[in-house]
């Protein structure tokens, strides 16, 4: 998440967060705005993009972040991968919204229900073992169950393990220094949220 100076965010973390909520408000009252898009639109964003928000979240088909936050074309930077989690690639794809894109809010969005991290809990409580590549995927989530009780009941477990998991990726990029030094210049703001898949409701975390 390395910074430059070439020009200040078209919005203030704490204004982008908001959008993001508002946006979530409106499409739990089915009032979303941006059913179509007209080719005027996308013809100026053909120049470029100048989206407020980027959002780290899972590759669930469940979970269109940009369905979630009622959120138009160019308006979100998006990365998904299974689980939301973190790896060369995807601290590169952030880096780049950081330094290039200027968005000033980021968000990992994890979702109750997720497979990747019942996958892991799986893993780690009964010793289930996954083909070679997803086995590498749920190493990057097992260290947040580390906290979690396995003895909650099914449900409850996975919801608990979903947050720690969000918690578990939000701590790991605030530990980056590229994140420190734009925190230290209150450059940026770096937030998680938990998706409810039967709602439609989006979770902030404190």
């Amino acid at each position: 998440m390395a910074t430059d100076h070439e020009a200040p965010p078209a919005y203030t973390a704490d204004a982008a967060l908001a959008r993001l909520k508002e946006g979530n408000a409106r499409f739990l009252r089915g009032e979303a705005r941006f059913p179509t898009v007209q080719k005027e639109v996308l013809a100026d964003l053909a120049r470029g993009q100048s989206p407020y928000a980027t959002i780290l979240g899972c590759s669930d088909s469940r979970v269109p972040p940009e369905l979630v936050f009622d959120a138009g074309f160019g308006e979100l930077f998006v990365v998904r991968v299974a689980g939301n989690v973190l790896g060369a690639s995807i601290l590169g794809t952030l880096q780049y919204a950081a330094s290039h894109l200027h968005t000033s809010l980021f968000v990992v969005l994890g979702h109750e229900g997720c497979g990747a991290v019942k996958a892991a809990l799986a893993s780690k409580f009964e010793g289930a073992t996954h083909k070679s590549r997803i086995e590498v995927l749920l190493e990057s989530i097992l260290p947040a169950l580390d906290g979690v009780d396995p003895k909650l009941a099914p449900d409850a477990l996975l919801s608990c393990a979903v947050e720690a998991n969000v918690r578990n990726t939000v701590e790991a990029l605030l530990a980056t220094p590229e994140a420190r030094a734009r925190l230290g210049e209150g450059a940026m703001r770096l937030v998680g949220a938990v998706y409810d898949i039967e709602s439609g409701r989006v979770r902030f975390l404190e």
